[in-house]
């Protein structure tokens, strides 16, 4: 005969326990699921009934009569600006099958920010990589109000190489390199003043690792700081290493207070190569490099090819500049990838 105990009775209560969250976050995610649906036909109904009459303050006039009687009937959800968003909605995601595979990860909130991005191929970044990150709709704002498309290295590749890099991680979970190095990597969380060394930047680094890892993407894991290797008796340090679960290989960061310098590569090639031989396992890619820098010229960094040895080199800044600057320098690396796949295929 067994006996009831107090850990019987404690396993009890969080396996149900569990039973109730886990119908709870079914529940949110259904009705979620069914407002995104429900929102998504009554933009349809007006863009289609009501707003296919081309003079525009009929359709105004149209849209205010209906939100009146809407919100006497059914509250807040139906003011003006959210009927609107409704039928803008409709308009973004005109296709209800492709709509229904992200309803169930994104809220309304989400999809009121993403519909107002014109541009497809960074509102499609930031789609897949809410989905794949699990941002909230607080970490979307921070992120999209951050410019991270601008600074991040697909945003610089052609159309049909983002499009296809997009649908890997979406489909395959398989992340390319290009979606998660940045440039620049914008540090202003840290509360760096005006004048520090070398060192100061990265403790502030360390200080705020988990800030710093959300800006680089959540399959980031933190291997450790000033990771000492020995070459030939000699001591060296990795500033930060760290591991990448989806990407599968180390990711070490060097940091340097001034301006990028050729002799960088050759620290980091170094580097590199030790953690190949002595670190990497089986399953593994190779490991890669980001050298994090005040500076850098672009000229230096496309004659030293540093992408075939694995290093990649970005600025850091300890303020968000403006976004003109960032929509400038984002204009040059666009043009200099089309001339430069241009003129490979006229080879």
């Amino acid at each position: 005969m067994s006996y009831i105990t107090d850990k019987n009775i404690t396993d009890l209560y969080r396996e149900i326990l569990n039973e109730i969250e886990n119908s709870k976050k079914n529940l949110v995610s259904a009705v979620n699921e069914e407002m995104i649906n429900l929102y998504w036909n009554i933009g349809k109904i007006i863009k289609r009934e009501v707003l296919k009459n081309d003079k525009a303050e009929y359709g105004k006039a149209v849209i205010s009569t209906l939100s009146r009687e809407l919100t006497l009937e059914y509250g807040r959800g139906y003011s003006q600006r959210n009927l609107f968003n409704m039928v803008k909605f409709y308009e973004v995601f005109p296709n209800k099958e492709i709509l229904q595979t992200m309803s169930a990860k994104l809220s309304w909130s989400h999809f009121v920010k993403l519909i107002y991005i014109e541009d497809s191929i960074k509102r499609d970044f930031y789609i897949t990589i809410c989905v794949n990150e699990r941002w909230s709709i607080r970490t979307l704002n921070e992120r999209i109000n951050s410019m991270l498309f601008e600074r991040t290295a697909i945003s610089k590749m052609p159309e049909t190489t983002i499009i296809n890099d997009l649908k890997q991680l979406s489909e395959s979970n398989k992340m390319s390199t290009e979606l998660f190095f940045r440039d620049p990597y914008v540090l202003d969380f840290l509360g760096l003043k005006d004048c520090y060394s070398e060192k100061d930047l990265e403790n502030a680094i360390l200080v705020e690792l988990e800030k710093f890892i959300l800006e680089m993407g959540r399959d980031f894991a933190f291997l450790g700081r000033q990771v000492r290797i020995t070459i030939s008796d000699k001591d060296y340090f990795i500033d930060l290493l760290f591991y990448h679960r989806k990407l599968r290989r180390l990711v070490l960061i060097e940091l340097k207070l001034g301006e990028f310098l050729p002799e960088h590569k050759g620290q980091v090639e170094l580097y590199l190569r030790w953690l190949e031989k002595n670190e990497m396992t089986e399953g593994e890619e190779t490991p890669i490099g980001i050298i994090l820098c005040a500076r850098k010229t672009q000229e230096e960094v496309e004659l030293l090819q540093l992408d075939k040895s694995g290093i990649h080199v970005a600025e850091y800044l300890t303020q968000l500049p403006p976004k003109e600057l960032l929509q400038e320098k984002l204009h040059k690396a666009i043009e200099k990838a089309k001339e430069k796949f241009e003129l490979k295929g006229l080879e």
